[in-house]
């Protein structure tokens, strides 16, 4: 089967990506399930049910997220929503699940969100809480996908080969910087360290530019608004063997929205 996952999808413009291209993609590259990084879409941080609605009915099917999750009290609204992800290794109390389990043509699929803690808010050990839920997911199905949102390569890295042949892809997002080191590692599992962004790339991951560069050279306090230009789609699609779980082909996608 053919999984595309999407990298984080910036406010209006990231949502304006995939309603002008994702429909289209998934009948063209014959798209059985599509991950999406949703934690950014409203607004440039943060998840409402709107944004969520208008990225359901182009395509998406499971939304996961990280550590912007919660930058919005309506995201509560939804969070129980089944295929909306927060991440897993997230204090118990926390609403929302951080995995899930979706069908798609009779084939049952894993979805797994973890967020890192290496430069990021201190969070439960992403390791020991994948392999909690790993454990679950597989009474169902082998076939598994995280989604690792962390800041330092080292942890994504260190994770993939932590999880190889126990989940069929592990795909960073949180940087929205695409990475060119697609791999698939020794026991069939595909590896990204970053699927990049879905949204305005003439920017600085995502805002403009001009007031990004301002808190860097005055470091005073800037608004940071979401920038409009060069807005393209980015992921990965990945070959999943239905029969043994594993990787065959992983591959980066780069779509311009004309």
């Amino acid at each position: 089967m053919n999984i595309l996952l999407i990298g984080d999808i910036v406010g209006k413009p990231g949502r304006e990506a995939v309603a002008g291209l994702l429909p289209d993609f998934i009948i063209d590259k014959k798209i059985d399930l599509v991950v999406a990084n949703g934690e950014n879409a409203a607004g440039g941080s943060g998840l409402n049910s709107k944004c969520a609605n208008s990225l359901f009915v182009k395509g998406v099917d499971v939304l996961t997220s990280g550590d912007h999750i919660f930058k919005r009290r309506d995201v509560l609204e939804i969070i129980d929503n089944p295929y909306i992800l927060r991440p897993e290794n997230l204090p118990p109390l926390t609403p929302g699940k951080g995995h899930c389990i979706i069908e798609k043509n009779g084939i049952k699929v894993g979805v797994l969100n973890l967020q890192g803690r290496v430069f990021m808010h201190p969070i439960e050990c992403p390791f020991r809480a994948a392999e909690e839920a790993i454990k679950l997911l597989k009474k169902e199905t082998n076939i598994i996908l995280v989604d690792m949102h962390a800041e330092a390569t080292s942890e994504k890295i260190a994770l993939s080969y932590f999880l190889d042949e126990k989940v069929s892809l592990v795909a960073g997002t949180h940087t929205h910087v695409q990475t060119a080191d697609e791999k698939i590692l020794s026991g069939g599992t595909a590896y990204i360290t970053d699927v990049g962004m879905t949204g305005p790339c003439d920017s600085v991951i995502g805002r403009k530019k001009e007031s990004v560069i301002e808190r860097f050279v005055t470091g005073m306090p800037t608004r940071f608004e979401v920038a409009d230009d060069d807005i393209q789609m980015q992921g990965v699609i990945v070959t999943i063997n239905e029969k043994t779980a594993k990787a065959t082909a992983i591959k980066r996608i780069k779509e311009c929205l004309s």
